[in-house]
């Protein structure tokens, strides 16, 4: 298992939001913190938070989305890390011909290309030391396309690839690292609002502090797969279905307009 106590975590888009809560959470159960953001207000904000409640944190104000910039703020922490978090996200919520071709660019930078550069930054030393844990904070949005996210839901899915291939790699090289893929639906972190779901006891909008809570407890039982609501884990088995069905019961459940409404947070990092 993966014990937090004590242990250095690494958060990306931890300025607010998810990552906030994340922090906290680790804060809470004793571990060290190094929290990656372009806010630098909000880095601050939290790290404030952090120390409050008895925790250290390290404020890294990086863009994720730029390798070398990434690469060069690994090279600069010097305490070993047991726990990378990668968090950091951005959505549009705009229907593929109405998405600027730069916001397309900036979606799959933020979103898959940092995960790519955090992990290849971190992952050698968790090797070289046979344990750490690589966490991937994807989406149900990984696992069914929905409207108005084809960028989003193409870089999710990228991101549960990443993952799942990572995973067997470890496996063939005989390494104890672990990892977590996370595929929550919609959250109450303000990035996506106005979403709307038709069955909320089916597919409720998740509560940020219990989803928060949630993966931590799958990280530290070093589960590698981290699904809610528990309708998420339905998609693979829908998927056996005719396409024109899959895309009804989609419909039906009232995913394909839950978008339909799509306000966000001036589409900033999460």
């Amino acid at each position: 298992m993966t014990e937090l106590r004590d242990a250095h975590v690494v958060i990306t888009g931890a300025a607010s939001g998810l990552g906030r809560r994340m922090a906290l959470g680790v804060a809470q159960r004793g571990g060290t913190l190094s929290l990656w953001d372009v806010n630098t207000t909000g880095l601050d904000a939290v790290v404030t938070e952090v120390t409050s409640l008895g925790g250290r944190a390290r404020p890294v104000v990086c863009d994720v989305s730029d390798r070398r910039a990434v690469y060069a703020a690994a090279a600069g922490t010097t305490d070993p890390v047991d726990v990378l978090i990668n968090n950091a996200g951005v959505v549009n919520g705009q229907s593929l011909l109405e998405i600027p071709d730069e916001r397309i660019e900036t979606s799959l930078q933020i979103n898959t290309h940092s995960l790519f550069w955090m992990t290849k930054a971190f992952l050698p030393a968790m090797i070289e030391r046979d344990r750490g844990h690589i966490v991937t904070i994807a989406s149900a949005a990984g696992l069914i396309g929905v409207p108005r996210l084809t960028d989003y839901c193409a870089s999710k899915f990228a991101a549960v690839g990443l993952d799942e291939s990572l995973r067997v790699e470890l496996k063939q090289r005989g390494s104890a690292v672990r990892t977590t893929v996370v595929c929550p639906y919609y959250i109450d972190t303000g990035m996506f609002e106005g979403v709307k779901t038709r069955f909320s006891f089916l597919l409720p909008i998740l509560k940020e502090e219990d989803v928060a809570d949630k993966i931590l407890k799958a990280v530290e039982r070093d589960r590698p797969r981290l699904q809610m609501p528990a309708m998420v884990h339905s998609i693979p088995l829908i998927r056996l279905l005719p396409v024109h069905w899959f895309d009804g019961i989609a419909r039906l459940m009232g995913i394909s307009a839950s978008t339909d409404d799509f306000v966000g947070r001036n589409r900033d990092l999460s």
